[in-house]
């Protein structure tokens, strides 16, 4: 929790980049304002899924801060020839899912580009007690996620023409739900530590948790929950580019154990709208999963943070 941040704090930035967390915070008199924007190129062929799945991914560095979004902006990027229709649905999905949030579109602004973009910047507010950073775990902790990885891998799937829309069903409501109950539940229960698993992965993201938080981490290769068919096709091939970045990336910090090439590239697999990653104490562990039942949401305890070097991952 981010306990420095009270009520009656003078407007300043409180969060900003330096612990790469979610999103900036600024205090506006009693009240925590957070800041963030993301926007993607298509993941998707169908353009309503695209326009959803990319609100709910910008949405959720709110919702990882233990925050509540308030409005959005579009940003839009087309080629000018680009069927009317086709850019309509892709803002249509985004709406909806903004809708949903509970928050509002309040403008935004398109460019003419080669390749479609969309993507939103979103405010949103928080009780300053109750920000929730990705600093502040403590040996011990128990490191509860709450969706499933391996999407980067079933969308190159997708994109190779070895999957459908159809048969990704699945995996497109994963990337298009969002993170709300789930940051209710961590707020609720109370957390040392949170963020969401997107472009940096599973591995990646705890990486950057541990070394803000000054300890290590552990990860339970049999408890890691992966989509259905991610590891054959990782076996087979099938990764998007970016996940040889991210093994690169963490293979100094990291002890591999039993986790073959197959599993690094899953475990480092850039996520889009992914879980969220949450460092709670031991005992408080079954509460939250409780909570996230209570609220629909599911859970799993996937590893814990350890005492030793500040930032090292080993998988068990």
């Amino acid at each position: 929790m981010l306990d420095r941040i009270a009520p009656g704090t003078s407007t300043a930035l409180m969060v900003g980049f330096e612990t790469s967390d979610d999103a900036a915070v600024y205090m506006l008199g009693d009240r925590a304002v957070l800041l963030t924007v993301d926007f993607f190129t298509p993941m998707v062929d169908d353009p309503y899924d695209f326009g959803r799945i990319t609100a709910a991914n910008a949405l959720s560095d709110i919702y990882a801060m233990g925050g509540r979004p308030l409005t959005a902006m579009n940003l839009l990027a087309f080629p000018c020839a680009m069927d009317a229709e086709v850019v309509a649905e892709v803002l249509r999905g985004g709406a909806d899912k903004v809708r949903e949030a509970g928050a509002v579109i309040v403008g935004g602004h398109t460019i003419d580009d080669d390749e479609p973009k969309y993507g939103l910047s979103v405010m949103g507010e928080a009780d300053p007690a109750r920000v929730v950073r990705n600093i502040g775990a403590r040996p011990g902790d128990l490191l509860v996620l709450t969706k499933r990885i391996g999407v980067g891998i079933m969308n190159t799937a997708l994109k190779r023409g070895l999957e459908s829309e159809e048969s990704l069903h699945d995996v497109i409501e994963s990337m298009a739900h969002l993170n709300a109950a789930a940051s209710e539940a961590m707020v609720a229960v109370g957390v040392h530590a949170g963020t969401d698993v997107t472009g940096f992965g599973l591995l990646g993201h705890l990486r950057e948790m541990a070394l803000g938080s000054g300890c290590a981490a552990e990860i339970d290769l049999g408890s890691v929950p992966v989509f259905e068919g991610a590891l054959d096709y990782a076996r087979d091939g099938v990764w998007p580019g970016r996940a040889k970045d991210v093994v690169a990336h963490v293979d100094p910090h990291v002890e591999w154990g039993s986790a073959d090439e197959t599993w690094r590239l899953v475990l480092c697999d850039p996520q889009t709208s992914g879980g969220l990653l949450m460092a709670v104490e031991p005992t408080r562990a079954d509460e939250l999963l409780g909570a996230l039942e209570e609220r629909g949401e599911w859970g799993a305890v996937v590893g814990r943070m350890a005492e030793g070097e500040a930032g090292r991952v080993s998988v068990r």
